[in-house]
């Protein structure tokens, strides 16, 4: 149960969100700032209905859109704004895995990305590899043998990644104590999420043509 339980002030109906009320549409400003899944009315936790999360995201945006207070007084199109960004914010964490994961390690206790930079030591010494045919594919011309095995690399990173993600969700479901050791070995999957999403990406850059960062 979402620590924002509560009911309308002008209706009485139970609150599906700390920002507002579906009921009547009515906004509502929260004393604290609220998680991303108190946002939506959830209990965290790794596993989430993507279509569930959709339709609350729709029926919430109906309610909070700014458009619809135009007309109301400075302060209450300023909460509109605020409460819309916070629910679009909130969405962007919920709607990926990789960045619900990190936030629930660190909502659990577990380290930050700064805190801790290790990747699963296996995972390591086949990203050596990676490097070296990405470097090699950088310092190649268009259409050279080189630039053809990218699409190979590409295919291989996804794999590695659903790998890295499953490894994560089994980490994280059911959601581990705060503090508990398992958070780390989330973070150094995430890690691992986190490099190949860049490696990804710089391979995309490549097969378009261009430029792409180290």
């Amino acid at each position: 149960m979402s620590a924002f339980a509560a009911k309308c002030s002008k209706c009485g109906a139970e609150l599906e969100s700390p920002l507002g009320c579906t009921a009547c549409g009515t906004l509502a400003a929260p004393e604290r700032e609220p998680t991303p899944f108190e946002v939506f009315g959830l209990a965290p936790s790794f596993a989430l209905d993507a279509a569930q999360l959709r339709r609350k995201l729709l029926r919430l945006g109906r309610v909070l859109h700014p458009d619809y207070f135009g007309a109301a007084d400075e302060a209450t199109r300023a909460l509109a704004e605020r409460n819309s960004a916070r629910l679009h914010r909130a969405h962007d964490v919920l709607a990926d895995d990789a960045a619900r994961a990190d936030w629930l390690v660190r909502h659990l206790g577990g380290p930050s990305e700064n805190e801790q930079r290790e990747m699963p030591k296996a995972f390591l010494l086949e990203v050596l590899e990676w490097n070296e045919q990405l470097e090699a594919a950088r310092e190649s011309a268009p259409g050279s043998r080189e630039r053809a095995a990218l699409a190979d690399l590409e295919a291989e990173l996804k794999q590695q990644r659903e790998r890295a993600l499953s490894a994560v969700a089994r980490l994280l479901e059911p959601l581990p104590p705060s503090a508990a050791p398992t958070l780390r070995e989330a973070r150094s999957q995430l890690n691992a999420l986190r490099y190949l999403d860049n490696t990804l990406a710089q391979i995309e850059a490549l097969a378009l043509g261009a430029p792409s960062s180290h």
